[in-house]
């Protein structure tokens, strides 16, 4: 038997483009969160503190120095 197949394209529906109003609370908490860890990573026991101690200053020292804040 000779024949032939042919390959049937699959189709993939067009994605939907996300709503602002879905992306946005997402978008200010993340925003939120970044501006929190950059506090702790170069302000926080350095020219200002909110705890007292070095615990937190310890804990990010070394991203410190990666991101280029001095700190010493």
């Amino acid at each position: 038997m000779t024949g032939t197949t042919a390959a049937i394209p699959a189709t993939h529906p067009i994605p939907r483009p996300i709503p602002l109003a879905e992306i946005a609370p997402w978008a200010v908490f993340a925003a939120l969160v970044a501006v929190v860890l950059l506090y702790f990573v170069s302000t926080e026991q350095g020219a200002f503190a909110l705890f007292k101690g070095m615990m937190v200053h310890e804990y990010v020292h070394d991203g410190r120095h990666l991101l280029g804040f001095p700190c010493h």
